[in-house]
């Protein structure tokens, strides 16, 4: 390996990233000032996304025994940019409560700089090795981007903030090592840990194979907070500040899929996934319709999400692209939703309850329909049609394959999440509870409990961007199935 020449450009959108978090760390070091550590991190994730455009033709790096380390394709430009476009509107999320000094901006930009980097290492791995690297880079930052804030509204928040990090970073620790036990037993039975190369194990060892593609498949599930590996997302989400559970829900799980995706495209892993990927949407589904908070309800509903993309991803390689395609619809969707919880709770709060959303959407019709537009896509209904062709893509791919029956039960858990996505979205045109409110006009009880606040712009930006792509897509899904 040592002897052949690195590929520059293929790695260009990794310079990016990396740069990004080395010069959001030097902006705060020498001018100290806030507005120069995000204009920094903003334009290096805008840098990142023009890097892995730019890489897109290149050729594979850092190649050995027959394998590459570093593989640019079709599917690693397209999530690659979308890692750096949810940076940027996490980033535009957290603004508001940066302002107010609430999370220090240096060491926030700094870390969520670093887990782009592993998203684009994620997107672009082409061994296990990488992959796993590019993962915990990816997940490190957010142990600690969890529970950063200098003060909090509550102290409910601040010792919540912390629970929520050390029981993200227990669990992780125990499902990288069950990942890497994985990878080393494959190791030892086929002796190649490069995704091209993965193959059959000969008959000897066979069920050494099995058993190491199984633990690997267990440890990755994990990034996507599959059951019964679930327990830490609905915890840390609602503990953790509303902008980083955004990121937990969209970047985060992204990278557990791609991860999954290079695995079960190339091992038989169908029988393990296929379980997981029951166990993960009914559970979730189930466990959401009780939810009362509204983070933890999103919470619930992500790994009900991750549960349809797992049924996908159970077919191996013919269900990759369907997975690849519901999870880019699924994060766009789950970044709106949480874009609009930010924009109606005061900067540092934390998500709040369900009821705390009533009427919202009376007073703040824009916002509340684009938590509609999210809902229903989440759903897959209309007008949401880009979530109703995820959902058709995964349920195609199973039809073609004989899956008939996992087919059925991603369509009876789909019925059952409509009753808490209705719940959401009616509660945001129902008229608010009176509390210590004597006057009967309706205009004057919206008013009293949502008063009408002006958007931070760059959250209203961030929502605008993000609900365009959602239109767009929904009417020319083809568009993202030709770029996968």
């Amino acid at each position: 390996m040592g002897s052949q020449p690195v590929g520059h450009l293929a790695l260009l959108p990794l310079y990016a990233a990396a740069a990004t978090a080395i010069l959001a760390l030097l902006a705060d070091l020498f001018t100290g000032r806030r507005g120069a550590v995000t204009g920094v991190t903003l334009l290096g994730t805008l840098a990142t996304a023009a890097g892995a455009i730019v890489a897109a033709g290149a050729e594979p790096t850092f190649c050995a025994s027959g394998g590459c380390s570093w593989v640019p394709s079709g599917a690693a430009t397209t999530t690659a940019v979308l890692f750096a476009g949810l940076t940027a509107g996490v980033l535009a999320f957290s603004l508001p409560a940066l302002r107010l000094g609430i999370a220090p901006a240096g060491e926030f930009c700094f870390l969520l700089a670093c887990s782009m980097t592993g998203g684009v290492t994620v997107a672009y791995a082409g061994d296990l090795i990488t992959l796993i690297v590019g993962l915990e880079t990816l997940t490190l930052p957010l142990y600690v981007l969890v529970g950063l804030r200098r003060f909090a509204p509550s102290e409910r928040v601040t010792t919540d903030g912390a629970a929520a990090s050390v029981t993200f970073f227990l669990i992780s620790v125990v499902s990288t090592a069950v990942a890497l036990l994985g990878v080393a037993l494959n190791y030892a039975a086929t002796g190649g840990v490069h995704l091209a190369l993965l193959t059959t194990a000969p008959a000897p060892f066979a069920p050494l194979a099995g058993v190491g593609a199984a633990l690997l498949v267990i440890g990755l599930a994990f990034k996507v907070a599959a059951v019964p590996l679930h327990a830490w997302a609905p915890a840390t989400y609602d503990g953790a500040p509303v902008p980083i559970a955004a990121y937990l829900s969209t970047a985060s799980k992204l990278g557990g899929v791609i991860a999954l995706a290079a695995v079960v495209s190339r091992l038989d892993t169908r029988g393990v996934v296929a379980v997981l990927a029951i166990l993960t949407m009914t559970i979730g589904n189930l466990v959401a319709l009780r939810q009362s908070r509204m983070v933890r309800l999103l919470a619930w509903s992500s790994v009900a999400q991750a549960g349809y993309i797992l049924a996908a991803l159970a077919l191996g390689e013919p269900g990759v692209v369907a997975a690849l395609a519901y999870a880019v619809f699924f994060v766009i969707l789950e970044l709106i939703a949480f874009g609009v919880v930010v924009a109606l709770r005061a900067p540092g709060q934390d998500g709040g309850a369900v009821a705390d959303y009533r009427g919202a959407g009376r007073r703040h019709p824009w916002l509340g329909a684009a938590l509609v537009l999210a809902l229903a896509g989440l759903a897959g209904l209309p007008p949401g049609l880009a979530g109703l062709f995820a959902k058709l893509s995964v349920v195609d791919a199973l039809v073609d394959a004989d899956w008939t029956w996992l087919a059925g039960v991603v369509v009876l858990n789909a019925v059952i999440a409509l009753a808490y996505y209705v719940r959401v979205a009616a509660s945001l045109y129902s008229l608010p509870a009176r509390v210590g409110i004597s006057v009967a006009d309706p205009v004057l009880v919206d008013e009293a409990v949502h008063p009408r606040v002006p958007v931070p712009r760059p959250v209203a930006l961030t929502l605008s961007v993000a609900a365009l792509i959602v239109v767009i897509l929904g009417f020319a899904p083809q568009l993202l199935f030709d770029a996968l």
